[in-house]
């Protein structure tokens, strides 16, 4: 027998703006002239035409900057045709009718948004508690200590960030990847603050509040701190190197999904998720938090399914 070959390890394909590439597909779609191009490939440097998305001539009609206060049926739940909601934009509240809503912001939100829903749904939708993260991005001149070390990324879960690692290569269209050790790249780094001890929920409402409390002064003397630990060895100096630091927090990260640890074995179709998505009228329920998965397809199945329902309650379904 011959000697085993290596395995080549397996290219995980991402876009570089993350999951934002798939919501400006997702708005070229619904209004195709508010963001050129028709591929995959070129709408990573495509620059959307905010103007075109909030048409009163276009069939889909993109508002933003426009906070919802109250959603509430007019009328009874189980007869109302159509469905009221109040937002908030420039300082004024405004009101629209609808004939159904697809509610997509977190569960523990929706109670507050919606008070007519059952009390057992409301407590459904409390449930979770989203997982807290920090994604901090360190720009660097160069990767030229990562070439010396031999490495790509560095696991260190007792430190303040649990890992550091070059931005993932990705060319496609326009957008390329560093490609030389002296190029300039982004170094992203991840905490998810937590208390060991407690429970999970527990945990995470820890976290939130540390996230909450924590200075970015906080954050940039631990990220200078660590870098050198890690990266000094290679040569990397913090005063000469670092060009920028970006601190993305979420408090309110990840959706929680269930840990037999901590939760129960409820019966099936009887999850508080299974609860909480339940339709309530002509009001419908999407995201992550429906499927208690942090997942993207997830959210999309969610939403695919809270359409469908408002579709089928519309025919008499």
């Amino acid at each position: 027998m011959g000697e085993a070959t290596p395995e080549k390890e397996p290219y995980h394909f991402h876009f570089p703006d993350g999951n934002a590439s798939i919501a400006r597909m997702l708005v070229r779609a619904l209004i195709p002239n508010a963001v050129p191009g028709q591929t995959a490939e070129d709408v990573v440097t495509a620059k959307v035409d905010y103007s075109r998305l909030d048409k009163s001539d276009s069939p889909v009609r993109i508002r933003l900057s426009s906070t919802v206060l109250r959603v509430n049926h007019a009328g009874d739940p189980a007869s109302a045709k159509e469905v009221e909601v109040s937002y908030v934009r420039a300082q004024q509240v405004f009101n629209v009718h609808a004939k159904g809503v697809v509610l997509a912001c977190w569960n523990m939100v929706i109670p507050y948004l919606c008070p007519e829903l059952p009390d057992k749904q409301k407590e459904a939708l409390k449930y979770g508690t989203k997982v807290p993260l920090v994604y901090s991005v360190v720009a660097v001149r160069d990767w030229k200590p990562f070439q010396k070390l031999g490495v790509r990324q560095v696991s260190a879960p007792g430190m303040y960030h649990t890992g550091v690692s070059l931005d993932q290569p990705i060319n496609i269209g326009d957008y390329k990847c560093p490609k030389s050790p002296e190029d300039p790249i982004l170094l992203r780094m991840t905490r998810t603050p937590c208390m060991p001890g407690l429970s999970e929920r527990d945990q995470h409402k820890v976290g939130r509040g540390e996230l909450l409390s924590a200075s970015f002064e906080t954050f940039e003397r631990n990220i200078r701190d660590q870098l050198v630990r890690v990266l000094e060895p290679g040569g990397f100096d913090p005063a000469r190197d670092i060009e920028a630091i970006t601190v993305n927090r979420w408090p309110h990260g990840y959706a929680y999904e269930y840990n037999p640890l901590w939760d129960p074995d409820w019966p099936e179709g009887q999850r508080p998720c299974d609860i909480a998505r339940t339709r309530f009228g002509m009001i419908a329920i999407a995201n992550s938090d429906a499927a208690a998965a942090a997942y993207t397809d997830q959210a999309i199945d969610q939403a695919f399914r809270a359409v469908q329902e408002l579709m089928s309650a519309r025919r008499g379904g």
